[in-house]
């Protein structure tokens, strides 16, 4: 499994650590927000051959078929999983996208990002200033051009939706992909999973959830909202690993 995690950036293994507990050889990729990569730390500085020398790196190993790797992607790295999928070159065997967008206003054509905050008009805040993120994400305020055409991907594709994200549009996007492979005559290469009260990051089980959290603290601390309600009780007991969890103060 090739590992994308989101925005936040750095490098984060625990997801691969999970998937080679079970068996699965596991490749967590840094591809913002770390300081061996080049150019400034807030934005994807590399592009799409990065992606590919990763996916490439798999494939040589010499305990790994070739021919069954998947990709993962949370949030933000659900573009780049796309991306993989659709214009790199490389067939993967499955993909995994867990609240996340066919396309990104960021992006440049070789899959490198501008700055986030470049473009605020979609951003949404509640009456303490929080920012909820979800509209920069519809599927109508895209780019056309930074759509992926998923009608082109050729593996199985499971998109989990958290139905309480306030930071995607997640059941908007789901809807395009599925329409996207229906329309092509994949329908049966589709599987949607849906959770009611679940909020963006989907997390393994027993990790602490919260509504919002510090998203950034320079020029000015700005908090953003992850889900409508969190459901502490519910995410532990019924249904482990939903809700969202914080790498931040949580609040």
């Amino acid at each position: 499994m090739l590992d994308l995690w989101g925005m936040v950036g750095g490098l984060l293994e625990y997801r691969s650590a999970l998937f080679a507990s079970r068996g699965f050889a596991s490749l967590s990729v840094a591809y913002m927000g770390h300081k061996d990569l080049p150019g400034p730390q807030h934005i994807m500085s590399v592009g799409d051959s990065y992606f590919k020398s990763a996916f490439q790196l798999l494939q040589d190993h010499c305990q790994v078929d070739a021919d069954r790797i998947g990709v993962i992607g949370l949030s933000y790295g659900v573009v780049p999983t796309l991306r993989i999928a659709t214009t790199i070159g490389f067939k993967p065997s499955c993909l995994i996208c867990i609240n996340g967008a066919v396309g990104s206003p960021l992006l440049d054509e070789d899959g490198k990002s501008k700055m986030f905050e470049s473009d605020q008009k979609h951003w949404e805040f509640d009456d303490r200033g929080y920012v909820s993120f979800r509209n920069v994400s519809l599927p109508d305020n895209l780019p056309p051009e930074s759509k992926r055409k998923v009608e082109n991907i050729t593996c199985p594709l499971m998109y989990i939706v958290g139905e309480d994200d306030l930071c995607t549009a997640s059941t908007e996007n789901a809807d395009v992909i599925e329409e996207a492979l229906r329309s092509a005559g994949k329908s049966h290469q589709f599987t949607r999973l849906s959770y009611p009260g679940a909020g963006h990051l989907i997390e393994p089980p027993y990790t602490p959830c919260s509504r919002a959290s510090l998203w950034k603290t320079k020029p000015e601390k700005l908090f953003t909202l992850w889900e409508v309600t969190p459901h502490p009780t519910l995410l532990l007991k019924k249904m482990p690993g939903r809700g969202s969890w914080s790498l931040w103060k949580p609040i």
